[in-house]
C-alpha cells in the first residue's frame, strides 16, 4: 500500500493498527517527545498508542530501556545497534506490538564527535528489527521535525512488510 501524505501518515498508521488491534510504544532521544506527540495528535490514538520512554540522558538509555551499557561504552548512544535496542526496549517494557526508537544529534553542536544531521531510527516487531542511518540538514527544529517523519516513514514500511 501507499505510503499516505505527509500529514496523515500518523492517522494512517493509528487506523491500521487499530484495524489489526496492534499497538505501539516508543523511545526517543533527540527528539525529546515530537514522535509520541505525532502519534497522540490523531484522534483514537489512546486505543494503540501504550506510550513513550524519553531517555535523552545516554544513561537512561540502560536504565530503562534495557540498553547494554557494554554497547552505549564502546559506540556512544549515537549508533545504530542502540537505536535498535532502544526500539526492542520500548516494545518489551511498554508491552506494545512495535516499537520505534530515534537516536541521534540535532545541532546546533557535533555531540560524540558526530555532526549535526546524524542520526540513526529503528522499528522493532516480534519478528524484525530495522534500522536506519540518516544523514538530515538543517537547523535543529528541521532535524527534529524530518527525523519524526522519517520513524513514522519507517513504521509504515515495516507493519505494510508484516501485514498478517
Amino acid at each position: 500500500m501507499r505510503e499516505p501524505g505527509r500529514e496523515g501518515l500518523a492517522a494512517g498508521i493509528v487506523g491500521v493498527l487499530t484495524e489489526r488491534g496492534q499497538t505501539v510504544a516508543v523511545a526517543e532521544s533527540l527528539t525529546g517527545g515530537l514522535l509520541g506527540a505525532a502519534i497522540t495528535a490523531v484522534p483514537g490514538a489512546s486505543v494503540v498508542f501504550r506510550g513513550g520512554i524519553i531517555a535523552y540522558a545516554t544513561e537512561l538509555k540502560a536504565a530503562l530501556l534495557g540498553v547494554p551499557s557494554a554497547l552505549l561504552a564502546a559506540h556512544g548512544a549515537v549508533h545504530p545497534e542502540v537505536a535498535a535496542a532502544m526500539a526492542a526496549g520500548a516494545r518489551d517494557r511498554l508491552g506494545a506490538t512495535f516499537g520505534v526508537a530515534t537516536t541521534g544529534v540535532a545541532g546546533p553542536d557535533p555531540a560524540e564527535g558526530k555532526q549535526p544531521g546524524t542520526l540513526y531510527i529503528a522499528v522493532s516487531s516480534g519478528s524484525q528489527s530495522v534500522t536506519r542511518d540518516l544523514a538530515l540538514a538543517g537547523d535543529r527544529n528541521d532535524i527534529r521535525r524530518d527525523t519524526v517523519e522519517q520513524a513514522l516513514s519507517l513504521l509504515w514500511s515495516v507493519l505494510w512488510e508484516e501485514d498478517p
